[in-house]
């Protein structure tokens, strides 16, 4: 069967692929630690066939074992085409790149999430796999965003918008609403609005932390289509919880406040400061030992504590 994981040709219909995927059954949580566990062994088959010299019964075992975990990989890979779907309606239009194209960046990532899966960490695949995705897609974006120049219009209206949120901010010593900004600098909502969004997917040129994730990349977004359930996400943010509370007291409560863990509301640098007396500089410094420490192999979090960043 040909499988849906080859490049999008432009001739292709959109319908007839997303008709295709459709037809690929999702996979129960058992069903994807065996996936996982072939891939695992066909790797380690691989790198056996690979190093020594193997003849005879012994060598027949380890082809097969290879051939198995291809077979699981392109399973695991097809069962999750409809998540990349799911997460490229949010990046539509944004900078004139074509629906298919963000599919198809999606499911580098997707292959990606599938290659380094590590199913004895107990997360459920589509958690796991949702970060990659999102990382291939906010990179192309911001790949798009270095060669597209803003109108006129638009660019005069950023800086109106910059002034104002740095004048607000040195007033009212917070991040300024978008009601405010508004009101302040004569721009409609609308327009204050459309403005941010554009400011935040220029700043993807200036990735965060070691791997280029942004905390946007993981804001929770109502999609009724996202196989990722509230209740897993929910998992993930307990998991984190409870790896914070790990963390030298000062630390712990830097990353809860920057992710809204107290009120749903995160926080901005400066806002931390005030309540430990400590600047903003200071402040970033300590996230990033944080951070740097939830990334340790004994947290058990790797990949996954960059929905922090």
């Amino acid at each position: 069967m040909k499988t849906s994981t080859a490049p999008i040709e432009v001739g292709d219909s959109l319908s007839r692929y997303l008709a295709e995927i459709a037809d690929h059954a999702l996979l129960t949580a058992d069903e994807e630690v065996e996936l996982a566990q072939a891939i695992e062994a066909g790797r380690e088959a691989e790198e056996e066939l690979a190093k020594v010299s193997v003849r005879g019964a012994r060598r027949a075992q380890l082809e097969r074992a290879v051939r198995k975990g291809k077979e699981a990989r392109d399973r695991f890979i097809r069962a999750n085409l409809r998540l990349v779907v799911s997460q490229a309606k949010r990046y539509r239009s944004q900078y004139g790149i074509e629906f298919i194209d963000l599919i198809q960046e999606g499911n580098l990532g997707l292959i990606r999430a599938v290659e380094k899966f590590d199913w004895r960490k107990g997360f459920k695949f589509s958690t796991y796999a949702t970060w990659w995705i999102r990382q291939a897609m906010q990179r192309a974006v911001a790949e798009k965003s270095r060669t597209v120049r803003l109108p006129n219009s638009l660019h005069d209206t950023l800086l109106t918008l910059n002034g104002t949120r740095n004048r607000l901010l040195s007033e009212l010593g917070r991040q300024p609403t978008p009601e405010e900004l508004s009101e302040e600098s004569g721009l409609t909502l609308e327009q204050v609005l459309e403005a941010e969004l554009v400011a935040d997917s220029v700043s993807l040129e200036s990735p965060v932390g070691e791997d280029g994730a942004t905390l946007g990349d993981f804001v929770a977004q109502d999609d009724e289509d996202d196989p990722v359930s509230e209740a897993e996400r929910n998992a993930v943010i307990e998991m984190l919880r409870k790896a914070i509370d790990r963390l030298p007291e000062r630390e712990a409560y830097i990353l809860a406040m920057r992710v809204g863990f107290e009120d749903g509301i995160p926080k901005t640098h400066e806002e931390i400061g005030k309540h430990l007396d400590l600047g903003p500089t200071r402040v970033r410094s300590l996230e990033k030992r944080a951070l740097a420490r939830l990334r340790h192999p004994s947290f058990g979090l790797q990949e996954e504590a960059m929905i922090l960043d």
